[in-house]
């Protein structure tokens, strides 16, 4: 992956980030955010002229626990994993330190730098805006984006808490998994114009970017199972992602302008909460530990056999793929095959090269 970027003009240490954050999404199981958008997102956008691949990062405004970044349309990891470490560097002098990003682009899974705070002994919490996606409660119309919210805390235990999920009952980036996969997605995921169910997952595809199709928050259509609730955090995220550094919004992030691709400047926003300015980091994480231990310790349902918490499945995956490895499905591999073929990659030993 950081060979592929390298080619088409990103920096050798840039790349590298991205790499990292797309193959932590892999290690983790999150098989939507990993390899698989290596193409369609990155490398298709660089070559199309709407994502810099030489990024221009820029802090337009600080105090002693703030900053305002502007990314200039460059690449989102990169901008996102700076933009992190500033507010962790300023809650070690303040006790908190926010950092607010706007003319950024894709960051891929907002878990890795929620992490990044967790293995600082802080609390981590991020989120972005995204092309519209969402469609409000009782509306057909894709609004908000996908607009994750993500928490990530340290424990006693092997892994930390991770709450990374986006504010839809899915998100693209399933649909595109499934697409690739050739499967239909689940009814009620999402709805057409007259608010009824679709499931091909290409015509999915096609349509949100048409604006006849939207994804439902979480909790679903209508407020019968609380709908609401899903289309009021996603609010909540465009705000804090576009309102507090004076950004673009909802329908300004559709990646088109007079019927050509634009870039989609992004806004982003990274918390770090320093443990050690309310309590001893240990003590904390022994709590929080036993918090987690008691909830998968409780009574389950008939015919379960297991309670997960936030972070464990993705905790299992690397167990079982950091000795397996990754599965490449045939999508993929014709991808990577366009890629290696297009760029003059090579040193690569993957099966399938030779098709």
């Amino acid at each position: 992956m950081a060979e592929v970027l390298i080619k088409v003009g990103v920096p050798e240490y840039d790349a590298k980030i991205c790499a990292e954050v797309l193959i932590t999404a892999d290690k983790s199981g999150i098989d939507s955010h990993g390899f698989n958008r290596l193409k369609p997102i990155y490398f298709d956008r660089i070559k199309e002229g709407i994502l810099n691949p030489v990024t221009n990062f820029e802090v337009v405004r600080e105090s002693p626990a703030t900053a305002v970044v502007d990314g200039h349309n460059g690449m989102g990891h990169v901008i996102a994993k700076r933009s992190m470490q500033i507010a962790i560097d300023k809650a070690k002098k303040t006790g908190m330190g926010m950092v607010a990003v706007r003319n950024s682009t894709h960051y891929g899974i907002a878990g890795y730098y929620a992490l990044m705070a967790a293995k600082e002994n802080m609390i981590g919490i991020t989120g972005t805006n995204a092309r519209p996606s969402i469609a409000p409660t009782f509306g057909v119309e894709n609004m908000l984006g996908t607009n994750p919210l993500t928490f990530g805390m340290p424990t006693d235990e092997d892994f930390p808490f991770l709450l990374d999920c986006a504010t839809s009952v899915t998100q693209r980036g399933k649909i595109e998994l499934y697409a690739r996969q050739g499967k239909d997605v689940p009814k009620g995921w999402v709805i057409d114009e007259n608010g009824e169910s679709k499931t091909n997952a290409q015509e999915i595809l096609k349509d949100l970017v048409a604006e006849k199709a939207a994804l439902a928050p979480l909790g679903g259509v209508g407020e019968d199972t609380a709908g609401y609730k899903g289309y009021g955090y996603a609010a909540v995220v465009e705000i804090l992602s576009a309102a507090l550094q004076s950004g673009s919004y909802m329908k300004m992030l559709l990646g088109y302008e007079n019927g050509k691709k634009v870039p989609y400047p992004l806004g982003h926003f990274f918390i770090a909460i320093d443990i050690s300015a309310f309590t001893e980091p240990e003590e904390f994480k022994h709590i929080t530990g036993n918090i987690l231990r008691e909830l998968r310790a409780s009574k389950k349902m008939p015919g379960q056999n297991r309670i997960y918490t936030a972070g464990e499945k993705e905790h299992l995956a690397w167990l079982e793929r950091k000795n397996k490895g990754l599965a490449i499905n045939e999508s993929l591999q014709k991808d990577i095959i366009q890629l290696v073929k297009e760029l003059g990659i090579t040193g690569y030993s993957f099966p399938f090269l030779n098709k």
